[in-house]
């Protein structure tokens, strides 16, 4: 008897170690996010030897969710633990704020990844395991969620696309990816965790709200699945080759999606008649698809169905504006605009806001939800020399502007400038506009006026502008 339970808890150390082996690169650091409870006592247990043998740096992040009249006594828990083992651990305290229509354990989940998110690391090791595959998988289906929702957590995936999250435009290629989450335990059960905690003599905190059943999940754990065990005593493995099955058909729906958003009239950029060469359920899909691009959390499935029908029966001068969430669809001249739904510029004294500009080559503007990059360039852009001396300051449109970024044609009004460049009238209000002094010198996307452009041989600064529209 001994020796099968020394075969088992060696058969556990074996695929942790597998997975690390063709998923981990030499010399990565490794994060385990240590809750206290078995599992993730378990996980460390195997990671600190595995990681010294491999040569891995390994630390760990406890996460103080402060829902827990014992969350401070776990927390020290941890810091014990890690003490003991020698391994630096960070304490993130967080606050979790629950909002409508938002369960406590999603709220807790995403401020847990939004510290995951920030850590300094290569990979988050996370103890979910075959049982939890399981219970997420019968809830999701609950929940009627589709093939996405009902596919399997992945061994290895980035943390903002578990959030749902896009990555940024300018970010930096070898970065975008970090930090990523890793799961060797995926097909463990519960109870080989729990043998093999017992077996090493392992202690762990145990969470009181575990018992609590009024929560599905714990619901599921201790009520169904004990009798679901009794008529079908592999059904954690039924389970999770039918959310493979699950992830195999999203991935080709996504890919799917991609063929049809690369054949819209301006590749990426979803018009409303692209929506309407498609059939109504592939339609539905590259639509999912373009918001899942945008970070927005999906709205249901008869509130996406209502979206698309709006959408493909609006004209080119329908003011088609829907509101789902913190999100908003528009339509100007055919086009689908996706954005948050409150625009943070109306909280902005209109006649006097300004920035001044101090040489930021990069500068986010949260009350505009903006960035403005400043680029060098010689020939090309405002005219170094010509704004020198006078203080660079970025206001807001207040009416009656003019300018002139053809040298060959008089100067003009902006206003009939940003209609001729089909920017829709929301973006208008936030567009941030480059004075020197009292002058306006540039207009990012529109140009510059011909009194300030770099002369052919003169230094320039190059003014381009993106709109953040999921920036807090």
């Amino acid at each position: 008897m001994a020796s099968s339970r020394k075969s088992k808890s060696d058969n556990i150390s074996r695929r942790a170690q597998h997975v690390l082996r063709t998923q981990v690169p030499a010399g990565d650091h490794l994060t385990i996010a240590l809750s206290g409870g078995v599992d993730s006592v378990v996980l460390l247990d195997l990671l600190v030897p595995l990681a010294s043998q491999m040569q891995l740096p390994l630390s760990a992040v406890h996460v103080n969710h402060g829902i827990s009249p014992n969350a401070d006594k776990w927390s020290e828990f941890c810091r014990n633990l890690c003490q003991f083992r020698n391994i630096p651990l960070e304490i993130a305290r967080v606050k979790v704020a629950q909002g409508p229509g938002i369960s406590l354990e999603a709220a807790a989940r995403e401020e847990r990844y939004r510290i995951f998110r920030g850590l300094q690391t290569d990979y988050i090791v996370l103890a979910q395991h075959l049982d939890d595959q399981a219970e997420t998988l019968l809830l999701q289906l609950l929940r009627g969620a589709g093939v996405k929702g009902l596919s399997a957590m992945p061994v290895v995936r980035t943390v903002r696309k578990e959030m749902g999250e896009t990555v940024p435009v300018n970010s930096v290629p070898a970065l975008e990816g970090r930090p990523r989450l890793l799961r060797p335990l995926l097909d463990v059960s519960r109870r080989e965790i729990e043998d093999y905690a017992r077996k090493h003599a392992l202690r762990w905190i145990t969470d009181e709200s575990n018992d609590e059943i009024s929560f599905g999940r714990n619901f599921l754990r201790h009520e169904l699945f004990p009798l679901m065990e009794k008529r079908f005593p592999a059904y954690r493995t039924t389970f999770l080759r039918a959310s493979r099955h699950m992830a195999e058909a999203s991935a080709l729906l996504d890919e799917l999606a991609e063929v049809d958003s690369a054949r819209c009239a301006v590749p990426g950029k979803l018009h409303v008649e692209d929506l309407r060469k498609l059939g109504f359920p592939r339609a539905r899909n590259l639509l999912r698809y373009t918001l899942a691009q945008h970070a927005v959390v999906l709205p249901s499935t008869v509130k996406l169905e209502e979206i698309l029908r709006q959408l493909v029966s609006s004209y080119s001068d329908t003011k088609l504006h829907v509101v789902f969430g913190n999100t908003e669809i528009r339509c100007f001249r055919g086009r689908v605009h996706i954005r948050k739904a409150q625009t943070i510029v109306e909280a902005i004294p209109e006649a006097r806001w300004h920035l001044p500009w101090r040489g930021e080559e990069q500068l986010f503007i949260s009350e505009l939800g903006v960035t403005l990059r400043f680029t060098r360039s010689m020939g090309a852009g405002i005219g170094w020399q010509k704004i020198n001396g006078q203080p660079v300051t970025i206001r807001l449109r207040q009416g009656g502007e003019r300018l002139r970024p053809d040298c060959k044609r008089p100067r003009r009004s902006l206003k009939n400038l940003l209609r001729e460049a089909s920017l829709p009238p929301w973006q208008r209000q936030r567009l941030p506009l480059i004075f020197s002094g009292e002058q306006l010198v540039c207009v990012p996307g529109i140009g510059v006026d011909c009194d300030f452009q770099a002369a052919d041989d003169e230094q320039g600064l190059v003014v381009e502008w993106r709109q953040d529209l999921f920036s807090p």
